[in-house]
């Protein structure tokens, strides 16, 4: 097969839902059958579809490519009988023909473990999707499918996707959203029903503060921390030991410091002023909203609302 007709068989398998491996050579040293480039994808079961080496290539590869899409992770597989250093993340295998060479291949998993569902139909939701397809993370529009959940309503429908999210089995729940804003919404779950326990697997932030703004730059964040969800690694205790970030200043009535951009006093997330879901005038002021929930939160005491702000814009009082 050609490699044009393995990634068409890929994302076949994708679309199944069918766990496979995507195997790839990336250096051969002669006297080897291998060479860079050449791929091959192996099924679960070990059937392999494909080219990336000979005899005694194949039954190595085959069950290492097996156990990455039993854990769903990556490896780095080198196959060699040359003298090298221990490498972490590298593992080595003897060469088995008598004629040696040296093959390195990299084996990428699409797995049920690397399964992820974005709930939200906001453009930093349709950002994620694209990235997680090109990792080849495995998509699915059902949370009950995924071992990880990303909630991206962003403001559309926050509260019924994250409740499904939490009601589901997956092991982790990220939603992008300001903590301030997540701390409402943890709230809002409690009176739906939703234990303590579930909310443990609550990650908002999604991802690393990296100042994202733009809806790719939002999703890049997002997927960072799917990433690091599906690879294992255990960030929640960390993240909820980091001091919470300050809100940014205002140099001017209903605007931030970078222009165009407006810190919702609601949650503290930064809206764009552009493109608000809501606008509200208080005591001579605009205020921006991300979401019909935060909107809804001012409306019922725009006076505690309008102190925050000037609070922190560092204002004065309203008059």
């Amino acid at each position: 097969m050609t490699n044009e007709e393995l990634h068409d068989l890929a994302r076949e398998l994708n679309g199944r839902g069918e766990p496979f491996a995507l195997v790839t050579v990336v250096r051969a040293v002669a006297p080897t059958s291998a060479y860079p480039g050449a791929q091959a994808i192996v099924l679960a079961d070990g059937t392999l579809q494909g080219w990336v080496g000979g005899g005694c290539v194949l039954d190595v590869i085959v069950e290492a490519a097996k156990g990455a899409i039993e854990k769903g992770e990556p490896k780095l597989v080198r196959i060699s009988n040359e003298e090298v250093y221990d490498e972490e993340d590298v593992q080595h295998y003897a060469m088995s023909c008598a004629s040696s060479g040296s093959v390195e291949l990299f084996i990428q998993p699409n797995s049920l473990r690397s399964a992820l569902c974005v709930l939200g139909r906001t453009p930093a939701a349709d950002e994620a999707r694209f990235l997680a397809d090109r990792l080849r993370i495995r998509l699915t529009d059902r949370p009950d499918d995924a071992p990880v959940v990303l909630v991206a309503t962003q403001g559309q429908g926050d509260e019924e996707a994250l409740e499904a999210a939490l009601r589901s089995p997956a092991r982790q729940v990220l939603m992008i959203a300001s903590r301030r804003k997540a701390d409402r919404l943890q709230a809002v779950m409690k009176t739906r029903g939703i234990s303590d326990a579930q909310l443990e697997r609550l990650q908002a932030p999604a991802g690393p503060d990296a100042g994202a703004k733009t809806p790719g730059e939002i999703a890049l964040v997002a997927i960072a921390g799917v990433l690091a969800s599906l690879r294992g690694r255990d960030t929640l205790q960390e993240r909820r030991a980091e001091p919470a970030a300050s809100p940014a200043l205002r140099t001017e009535r209903g605007t931030s410091s970078t222009e165009g951009l407006f810190v919702n006093p609601v949650c503290g997330m930064t809206v764009s002023v552009a493109h608000a879901l809501h606008v509200e005038n208080h005591a001579g002021v605009s205020f921006y909203f991300c979401c019909d929930g935060c909107w809804r939160t001012f409306l019922g005491d725009p006076s505690k609302y309008a102190a925050i702000h000037q609070k922190s814009a560092g204002l004065g009082s309203a008059g």
